[in-house]
């Protein structure tokens, strides 16, 4: 079962340059997201395996923490170091923290 985070070892790991993939539908992703987040929706996961990288942790994030650990689960069995965000984006605005409207990498 996938490890799930906190928004405060997010926002840490974000200063210090981490790989975040927001597994969010598009309008979900565009109406705003973590910062430096790439874009990658939860059903094409599967599909894009080539777009994530393998050799350094990535942290999964998406509405409230459901979808994430989904994908956290899927990746951690095709041997990816990964964790879920608690949360989610929700949280993150809910914090007060700044929210992206930059499109996905």
């Amino acid at each position: 079962m996938g490890r799930e985070v906190t928004l405060n070892e997010l926002e840490a790991a974000i200063a210090a340059g981490a790989h975040v993939v927001d597994v969010r539908e598009s309008f979900e992703f565009e109406a705003g997201h973590v910062p430096n987040a790439h874009h990658i929706p939860l059903n094409e996961i599967p599909e894009a395996l080539d777009r994530i990288p393998r050799d350094q942790q990535v942290w999964l994030v998406c509405k409230s923490g459901g979808r994430s650990m989904k994908a956290c689960d899927y990746l951690e069995a095709q041997g990816f170091d990964v964790v879920s965000v608690a949360g989610g984006t929700d949280g993150w605005v809910a914090s007060g923290r700044a929210v992206s409207l930059e499109p996905g990498k």
